[in-house]
C-alpha cells in the first residue's frame, strides 16, 4: 500500500535552513531565539544597566534565516541598523539545562547578524509594547554556514567578533566581552522552554551598532569561523 501522507489544506512552507561548512548538507532551523543586552557597551549605548539587568530573550521566526547576499532593505522603517552576533546552533534536545552540561546540547556555531528596524523597536519600547515588529522581519536574520562541534570544537572565550561597512570598521569586540556565555544562555533559554534540534541562539552583539542604508556592503566576521557577507539591497 502507498504510504499514507498528511492531507495539508496548503502546501507547507519550504523548511529554512542553513548551510554547514565544508558540506553540502544543511542545518534545519525550528525556531531563533535572540538574547538582548549581552554586552557591557552596548547594553550602555541602549540605555540599559550591565550590572543589574539579567538576561531577556525575543524571537525571530525560522523564516527570517537567510544565507546572505542581497538583503532588501525592509519596509516601515527609515533606520535599519546591524548587530553582529556569534549564533550557536542547538543539535541535542533539553529541559533545565546545568551550565556545565550546556556545551554538549551545541551542534555547531556560525556568524548572525540580527538585522533591527531600529525606529519600530523604539517606539514598542517606549510604549511597552513587544518587540516583535523591530526584529522578526523577513531576511532579519542573516547567518553564515556553521561550523559543527565536530570540526573545529567551541567557539575560544578570545575569539574576536566584528563588522565592517563599506569597509569601515563598525564593531570590534571578543567572546569573553558577554555578560552572559553560551552555557548560561543554555541554560537559561531550558529553564522556560524545551531547547531542540534545529534551535538557533543569538547570542547578543557589541557595541557600535548602527543604521545601513540601500547600497551598503556588511562583512560579519568571528575567528575560525565561516565569514558572512551581505549587501542591503533597495526595498520592493
Amino acid at each position: 500500500m502507498p504510504e499514507a501522507t498528511t492531507p495539508f489544506v496548503i502546501a507547507p512552507s519550504p523548511q529554512a535552513s542553513i548551510a554547514v561548512a565544508g558540506t553540502c548538507a544543511r542545518f534545519p532551523v525550528r525556531r531563533i531565539v535572540c538574547v538582548g543586552r549581552n554586552y557591557a557597551e552596548h547594553a550602555r549605548e541602549m540605555g540599559g544597566d550591565p550590572d543589574r539587568e539579567p538576561p531577556f530573550f525575543f524571537m525571530k521566526p525560522a523564516d527570517a534565516v537567510t544565507d546572505g547576499g542581497a538583503i532588501p532593505y525592509p519596509p516601515l522603517t527609515s533606520n535599519l541598523h546591524y548587530e553582529a552576533e556569534l549564533v550557536v546552533a542547538i543539535g541535542a534536545p533539553g529541559a533545565d539545562i546545568a551550565p556545565g552540561d550546556a556545551l554538549a546540547h551545541v551542534y555547531g556555531y556560525g556568524v548572525g547578524v540580527d538585522l533591527t528596524r531600529r525606529d519600530l523597536q523604539n517606539a514598542a519600547k517606549s510604549a511597552g509594547r513587544p518587540w516583535e515588529w523591530g526584529k522578526a522581519f523577513d531576511f532579519s536574520a542573516p547567518c553564515g554556514p556553521l561550523r559543527p562541534v565536530s570540526a573545529g570544537g567551541h567557539v575560544s572565550p578570545d575569539a574576536r567578533i566584528s563588522l565592517t561597512v563599506n569597509g569601515q570598521s563598525r564593531q570590534a569586540a571578543v567572546m569573553a566581552d558577554m555578560i552572559w556565555p553560551v552555557p548560561a544562555i543554555i541554560a537559561n533559554i531550558s529553564t522556560a522552554m524545551l531547547l531542540a534540534p534545529g534551535d538557533l541562539i543569538f547570542t547578543g552583539t557589541p557595541s557600535g551598532v548602527g543604521p545601513l542604508s540601500p547600497g551598503d556592503v556588511v562583512a560579519a566576521r568571528i575567528d575560525d569561523l565561516p565569514p558572512l557577507d551581505f549587501s542591503i539591497a533597495p526595498g520592493a
